[in-house]
């Protein structure tokens, strides 16, 4: 089930996720020559309104249809996404998410049915017309037809969350968020659920809250902080680099593991959460658009003119409270605190996935010659850049030549890769990825045993 759930999650930010530039560009376009902005300037803030009713949606649905049936499908899902555009007055960032793929697998199917019924000379012209054809239909159906349960959609999450808003309970939002985050679902959650409605937001208020109830560094700053103090081993002299690469470089999941080790530290990332959330709300704090990566340099970068002090204290206050309830957790209850000690007592529940690879199994897997290693985490972009940055480094210091290394999303892991490095909560999609790899689970980004194992193997090679 928590498979499913996270391949789903992916799907939805996989939308989202390599548009975050174009996102970003709107936000700062917003944030700086709207109305209330730093340079307010009417002729260019005429970007503003296009760029969120009609550029992002058609890019989420390209990117979707590109995900079902390549370019074909990524064509005919912007096409039909123009429907659910002209026939709604807000942003259709979730019809985007819903007629992109759907009509990528439409088109999908006919090319599955007309194969090797068109006759030599005509491909160009069926593949053509029929995008073309499917793609007017589709468009009109999505209008008169998709439109409408949108419609009914966005404003029953709309009055849902209009009902955390006035009720002032916001900040337990942090109760459900937190504990999904360490499950790797923080990219569906942040760019699937909650970039629609901060978007959405944007349009009607100059900017959002829910931009940073997932992307507040606070949290898991506190957690690493924590391990600085009272951890132990290598979680301890590994937690101040995790901190830096936290906070700066916005790759939150190098603290989920440090809360895997000891999952009690959830309680305190949920409290630094909700003090965070409780504090934004208080102080008016809002971003003008998706912060990626979750780095305070983004954040501030996406910040409302007016948000600083509010956003500053509130990412200050998730902080502070995270490490104080983390102290004594990992103090009292801290008896698997050490990552030699959790990788040694988690390597015997990974048996549970067929095909999954022990930890001490580079010494037998990798008896053909490896060429091409890949570091897959959920988005390809955040942690499995970082990993394969380590790896690169460790190959080159060791004098090995002729290995290639890089980093993908674990739904997608290349087939000509001889072996995947991932976080063990990924195993399993990795290994139904890409099945012929030998997999090395890791639970430490920063300083896994299994990179040292890897590269004497590789040696021997």
């Amino acid at each position: 089930m928590k498979e499913k759930v996270q391949l789903f999650g992916r799907f939805l930010s996989g939308m989202v996720m390599p548009n975050i530039g174009a996102f970003i560009a709107w936000g700062l376009i917003t944030a700086l020559f709207m109305e209330t902005g730093w340079c307010p300037n009417e002729r260019i803030a005429q970007f503003i309104s296009p760029m969120s009713s009609m550029l992002l949606p058609l890019l989420i649905a390209y990117t979707g249809g590109n995900v079902v049936a390549g370019q074909r499908g990524g064509v005919i899902g912007a096409i039909a996404t123009m429907g659910v555009i002209v026939g709604s007055d807000v942003p259709m960032f979730i019809g985007a998410m819903i007629v992109g793929p759907l009509s990528a697998w439409v088109i999908k199917k006919f090319d599955k049915f007309m194969e090797n019924k068109v006759k030599a000379g005509f491909e160009m012209l069926v593949n053509n017309f029929s995008v073309g054809i499917i793609g007017a239909i589709l468009a009109i159906a999505a209008m008169y037809g998709v439109t409408p349960l949108v419609t009914v959609l966005n404003n029953a999450m709309e009055a849902g969350v209009g009902f955390f808003v006035d009720h002032g309970l916001l900040p337990l939002t942090s109760v459900f968020i937190e504990p999904a985050k360490v499950l790797f679902l923080n990219n569906a959650i942040n760019h699937g659920i909650l970039s629609p409605m901060g978007i959405k937001q944007v349009e009607e208020a100059g900017k959002s809250i829910f931009f940073l109830l997932e992307a507040n560094p606070g949290p898991g700053l506190g957690i690493l902080l924590a391990y600085c103090v009272a951890g132990k081993g290598s979680a301890k002299s590994s937690a101040p680099g995790a901190a830096i690469i936290h906070f700066l470089g916005g790759i939150h999941e190098i603290y989920f593991p440090y809360i895997l080790m000891n999952p009690l530290l959830i309680l305190a990332t949920i409290a630094g959460g909700a003090v965070g959330v409780f504090t934004f709300n208080l102080m008016g704090v809002g971003l003008t658009a998706p912060a990626s990566p979750g780095s305070i340099l983004a954040i501030m970068m996406m910040a409302e003119r007016h948000s600083y002090v509010g956003l500053i204290l509130g990412v200050l206050l998730a902080t502070v409270v995270s490490f104080v309830v983390a102290i004594p957790i990992l103090k009292f209850m801290g008896k698997d605190a050490s990552l030699e000690e959790a990788q040694q007592k988690k390597d015997s529940m990974k048996k549970q996935a067929k095909g999954i690879v022990e930890s001490e199994a580079p010494k037998a897997a990798t008896a053909g010659k490896v060429k091409k290693i890949a570091f897959a985490c959920d988005a390809g972009m955040g942690s499995s850049a970082m990993g394969a940055t380590v790896l690169k480094k460790k190959i080159a210091a060791a004098g090995i030549e002729g290995i290639e290394v890089i980093h993908t999303p674990v739904s997608s892991i290349p087939q000509d890769v001889q072996v995947v490095v991932t976080h063990e909560e990924l195993g399993e999609r990795a290994a139904h990825s890409n099945p012929n790899a030998q997999l090395i689970l890791i639970t430490n980004f920063l300083a896994a045993p299994q990179y040292e194992e890897l590269v004497e193997q590789l040696k021997k090679q």
